[in-house]
This record gives structure tokens, sequence and C-alpha cells, in this order.
């Protein structure tokens, strides 16, 4: 009877400490917002924000397909589409309104404090996480939470969030890499 409610993070291997790819590169998401600037054409400088369907409109250019492209290549994909109206265009592009692709967003769900998406930010660990989403909720499980990181091929880590939160154990604190679902389960008693 006592083995069934024995923890059921036994069954998966503690999360690794780090986790970040060092040559991580944003990519630009539905939800962003865009800062282009057209070197000496300010008439073609702008903020745009990048549709739900993933693409912006700029003057010159009806449609241009946005996310999933970096800054860099975004800006490499303007100068080619406004060539056919400037001569030797040089465009930057910056992202003001970070959001990110879905592929790329850490989700939370289950007994945080408030379950929701993130979007993915270079060396982000789980206590950055944790202090986003609010905490734990008094029914969570927190030393049973789970990440499912689909980077390694939907694989999952155990996590320790109560000895995080509660007794400030920060061995406990992991990486987060792009794309990581983080599942906190209800305490059963």
């Amino acid at each position: 009877m006592l083995q069934g409610c024995a923890s059921s993070s036994a069954k998966f291997p503690p999360a690794p400490t780090a986790a970040a790819a060092q040559d991580y590169s944003y990519i630009v998401g539905a939800g962003d917002n865009i800062n282009i600037i057209v070197w000496r054409n300010p008439e073609l400088s702008m903020s745009v924000p990048v549709r739900p369907d993933g693409k912006i409109a700029t003057p010159l250019i009806d449609e241009l397909v946005a996310q999933g492209k970096n800054p860099i290549e975004l800006a490499r994909e303007i100068e080619k589409q406004l060539g056919k109206y400037v001569r030797d265009p040089v465009v930057t592009v910056i992202v003001t309104g970070f959001v990110g692709p879905y592929s790329e967003q850490i989700r939370v769900i289950g007994e945080a404090a408030k379950p929701q998406a993130l979007p993915y930010k270079l060396n982000m660990t789980i206590l950055d996480v944790m202090i986003a989403v609010g905490g734990l909720t008094d029914f969570a499980a927190g030393n049973d939470a789970t990440i499912l990181r689909s980077s390694d091929g939907g694989k999952q880590y155990t996590v320790r969030l109560k000895d995080l939160i509660k007794r400030g154990d920060v061995s406990a604190n992991v990486e987060m890499r792009p794309g990581d679902v983080l599942i906190i389960p209800q305490s059963f008693f």
C-alpha cells in the first residue's frame, strides 16, 4: 500500500544543471515587435509587429515571412526585397518585444501560481521560471516536478522545486532549454 505513495519522480533521471547551448541565436516568432532600420532611408525605417501568421509588412514590401528567422537573416531578406527599389540598402533588424516561436517558449503547467508560456532567454534557470510564474501553489508536489525536454527527443527529467524554493537549495537550480515544458503535479496529501 505504501509503495503506491512513493515519489513518482524516481522513474526519471535528475535534470542536468547545465543545459544552454552557447551558440544560441534568437529566432523571431509571432507576437514579437521588431525595429527595422534602413540606413539613409528613414522613411523605410519603422517598428512593426510580427503578425500571428508569422509575417510582417513594411513600405515597399507587402508580406515577408519573419517567423523562424534570426534578426540577421531577416535583415538580409529585407535588403533583398528592398534592392528592387533602393540602391544598395543596408538594413538592421532589432527585436524589441520578445515572445519567440512556440517551439522555443518555456511552458509551465500544473500547480504553478500562474501557469503560462514564457519566452526563452539564454542561461535561463528553473528559478527564473518559478519567479516568473509566481511560485508553487499550496497543493504542489514540488519535488515530483519534471521537465519534458523536446531538444533531447522528449526525455523527462526530475527537478526539485520544493527544495529550491522552500529550502533555498541552489543545487536544485537547473538551466532551461528552448522548448522545455515544466510539469508540476498536485500533491495527494
